[in-house]
């Protein structure tokens, strides 16, 4: 299992605070930003960065993302090409997680042992194929595991016991619980509905549970991380680098992710100080 997950964790609860996960589709705007994008969220507070691997069926993305995927393959962006940017960015970053998420067919394409090497020669942490349920991920998953890559899934509010339990027997590094019945970006956020379900997966599991697909500004992410482990942002990150333009897009998007790591330790701080007048 993955070394550099679990130590941030551990670390952010000795701590008291939470992971930040932005999400980001590799080789959008451009390829060149791929490697530099990821420095700098690391540099702007990310403990954890979700790469998106393009593909042509993305099923559980809504349309922001869908057209940042689309923009990649344009430019003939491939797994092969996700894999070389991990392992540039690992050249001097190592300690910063990274987690791919996509599809099943570029990994199936490139073979599923070939690609296991590669993305663990390559720096990788964790994979997150969004069309992979646990029940088909019984060869997949302890592959993964045996060369030090954490197998993550998605939970949801439709998830019976029974799907979580069966995540959490497979399961490595986190639970990413999807807030939301639909596709990324797709609707608002109900938080108190969204806390109310995560001690239930948090003790079926035994892992840290990270949640996203809905969370646009710092004032949801720190109400979020009040009892979540982590906090995920993809659409509202891909709008802004959308917005900036390629000039700007990291700059901006470093920004972005800087208010929100502010308003979520902003947040714990406040609590903390409320645990101790108590």
């Amino acid at each position: 299992m993955s070394r550099r997950i679990d130590d941030t964790f551990a670390r952010l609860r000795v701590a008291k605070r939470r992971a930040l996960i932005p999400y980001f589709t590799a080789g959008h705007p451009s390829r060149e930003h791929a490697v530099p994008m990821m420095h700098a969220l690391a540099e702007a507070g990310a403990d954890v960065i979700e790469l998106g691997v393009p593909f042509s069926d993305p099923m559980a993305d809504g349309p922001v993302i869908q057209k940042s995927g689309e923009a990649a393959l344009a430019l003939g962006v491939g797994l092969g090409d996700v894999l070389a940017w991990v392992r540039e960015f690992r050249r001097t970053d190592d300690t910063t997680p990274v987690v791919l998420m996509g599809y099943l067919n570029p990994i199936e394409r490139m073979g599923a042992e070939a690609f296991t090497k590669r993305a663990a020669e390559a720096g990788v942490d964790g994979v997150l194929v969004v069309d992979l349920p646990p029940e088909e991920a019984e060869t997949f998953g302890p592959l993964l595991k045996a060369h030090g890559l954490d197998p993550i899934f998605l939970l949801a509010p439709t998830s019976t016991k029974k799907r979580i339990e069966q995540v959490g027997r497979i399961a490595a590094g986190y639970v990413y619980y999807v807030s939301l019945k639909g596709v990324t970006g797709s609707a608002a956020l109900n938080v108190d509905e969204v806390l109310s379900a995560l001690p239930a997966i948090r003790e079926a599991t035994g892992l840290p549970v990270g949640v996203g697909f809905g969370i646009r500004d710092g004032a949801t992410a720190a109400a979020i991380a009040k009892r979540a482990d982590a906090v995920v942002i993809g659409t509202r990150l891909i709008q802004e680098i959308e917005a900036a333009g390629p000039a700007h897009a990291i700059e901006r998007a470093a920004a972005f992710m800087k208010g929100i790591r502010e308003a979520m330790d902003a947040g714990a701080a406040a609590a903390q100080t409320q645990e101790t007048a108590r």
